[in-house]
């Protein structure tokens, strides 16, 4: 029984995290990865993290695609896609319990900025935009965690709700694209991949409904809180096999 128990909250993760990005423009890697990573290693479950989390933002995209700030997009994509490759490098890089420790890190770290910073402005403007996608970037083909810094910009710049959705969808679904074309696709057996795929349909669509229904705020509060867990538990486990 002990044994379902990681699958089962990893099951859970990937639910709830499709949806909340779906009601709030963010949330699905923060809750999924630091839980997938538990299951199925570093590598793998970033990987699937990456393949997860395109799929999502192209079922909400095609949902929002006319609130698209295609400008701003553009000034967090290019930089964003330009930082994989050292992304990459580092995943092929580090052995597994050190990425594991850094996996675990940043998405503690993310969570932290996102939570004590919605009011920051530090990465106004272009020169905030070509930051904030950098680092995304870098972040997502390491951890699969690119949504916190497109959204610490968001914040910076006051976007609103609908346009910053639409928006992050776009960033998040090339960077995740190009993550998978530069690591590979994730070593998962079919049936674990098609569950982790009705899973994030069936979040997507609880997040269509909720997204009426909820304040985005309390969903937030509720996801930071369950990711913090995750991140924590998956450095303590690459700490173990240090």
């Amino acid at each position: 029984m002990g044994s379902l128990v990681l699958p089962a909250l990893a099951g859970v993760g990937v639910l709830a995290g499709a949806a909340t990005q779906r009601a709030t423009g963010l949330g699905f890697a923060l809750v999924a990865a630091p839980f997938l990573v538990q299951v199925l290693g570093a590598r793998a479950g970033v990987g699937l993290a990456n393949l997860l989390s395109a799929t999502l933002c192209a079922l909400v995209l095609l949902r929002t695609w006319r609130a698209v700030d295609w400008r701003r997009m553009a000034w967090l994509s290019v930089p964003g896609l330009a930082a994989v490759p050292l992304g990459a490098l580092v995943v092929r890089t580090l052995p597994e319990p050190p990425l594991l420790v850094m996996v675990g890190t940043l998405a503690v770290g993310a969570m932290l900025l996102v939570q004590f910073n919605e009011r920051a402005a530090a990465l106004r403007g272009r020169s905030g935009a070509v930051v904030a996608g950098a680092t995304s970037g870098f972040m997502n083909v390491t951890a699969g965690l690119g949504g916190p810094m497109i959204t610490v910009h968001a914040l910076s710049e006051g976007w609103d709700m609908r346009r910053f959705v639409a928006t992050a969808q776009g960033c998040l679904l090339l960077t995740n694209c190009v993550s998978l074309t530069t690591k590979g696709l994730p070593d998962i057996p079919p049936t674990a991949l098609t569950a982790a795929a009705a899973l994030v349909l069936t979040g997507a669509a609880a997040g269509e409904w909720l997204a009426a229904r909820v304040d985005p705020a309390l969903v937030r509060r509720l996801v930071i809180s369950v990711a913090l867990l995750g991140g924590l538990a998956a450095v303590l486990r690459g700490a173990l096999l240090w």
